[in-house]
């Protein structure tokens, strides 16, 4: 569907709009230099009703993002928490996928931002698998980018940034135009770095391996899954990881609040381990979703109930 042409509320700037009036100016900052900063956070539906996943998490890296590119604004940590939880609300959803965005808007133009307004929205919609369905079943295939990540001189890596995803984009389309699901990129020295829209482990002989967090973002899933393969017994390293590694390791898969836990099957046209999902990637899923269902009474306090 047409995300212009949606029924329901958007919160923009401390009220509630209807969905189709959420407008903004064609010569708005953000939209011609790409300067704004976002979060994609998930509810899903428990035994306790709906319930927001890590959504301190998730606003304190929103606001870590703003601090990072000095976007200096007006808004209340508790007013953009309490948005999330009412556009769900206002939405009749019991699950589904929440987009705050503070953006720069049209009181001028030119590169220097001094002189624009901060604003803010937030709106939510159902969201079901991002990377396609049967993807948390089947696995994925993958494609490495001709693209690098970038260096992190040149973009603020810990910042979830709107300009970042322009060489998101140019890698999946090119993932996508070879006949894969997704893309992996490596950082400009030529190790992993991570996925279009996810982090990358990989597990070997019985370890997690993840790479060293420089070019990519730091996950709150990523941070949800070290914590799950702890718990699990699963021992995690840290380090550079080269793409031929990926190539043998006996499991890889991707991390995400759209992905949640995705494996991976296929890179280059290589087979990963068995060629089908692995038994810890299974075990970590299973955990993953324990948590964000409310089934596992240790992270109750990563759920934010919504009423």
């Amino acid at each position: 569907m047409d995300m212009a042409e949606r029924d329901g509320w958007i919160w923009m700037n401390g009220s509630f709009v209807p969905w189709r009036e959420a407008r903004v100016h064609v010569l708005t900052h953000t939209l011609h230099y790409g300067l704004g900063v976002f979060e994609g956070i998930r509810a899903y539906q428990g035994p306790a009703g709906a319930a927001i996943f890590r959504l301190d998490d998730h606003l304190d890296r929103l606001f870590d993002s703003a601090h990072i590119l000095g976007l200096l604004h007006r808004f209340e940590r508790s007013a953009l928490a309490a948005a999330c939880r009412e556009v769900l609300v206002r939405n009749r959803l019991l699950a589904g996928y929440i987009r705050p965005l503070l953006f720069l808007g049209a009181e001028k133009l030119g590169i220097d931002p001094l002189g624009t307004e901060v604003h803010a929205v937030v709106a939510a919609w159902p969201w079901q698998t991002y990377l396609g369905e049967g993807a948390l079943e089947r696995g994925i295939r993958v494609k490495v980018s001709s693209f690098a990540r970038h260096h992190v001189n040149v973009q603020m890596c810990r910042a979830k940034s709107v300009s970042t995803y322009a060489n998101s984009i140019l890698a999946t389309r090119e993932a996508k135009a070879d006949g894969y699901d997704e893309a992996l990129l490596l950082d400009t020295q030529g190790f992993v770095a991570e996925g279009a829209g996810e982090n990358v482990f990989m597990i070997k002989r019985g370890i997690l391996h993840e790479p060293e967090m420089t070019s990519a973002l730091d996950g709150v899933t990523r941070r949800t899954l070290l914590t799950l393969a702890a718990e699990a017994g699963l021992p995690v390293v840290a380090r550079r990881i080269t793409r031929d590694e990926l190539y043998c390791a006996d499991e890889v898969l991707f991390t995400g609040t759209a992905a949640e836990i995705t494996p991976v099957v296929e890179i280059d046209r290589r087979r990963i381990g068995s060629g089908a999902p692995g038994p810890w990637t299974r075990e970590l899923q299973r955990r993953y979703f324990d948590c964000v269902g409310g089934r596992d009474e240790r992270h109750r306090e990563w759920l934010t109930a919504v009423r």
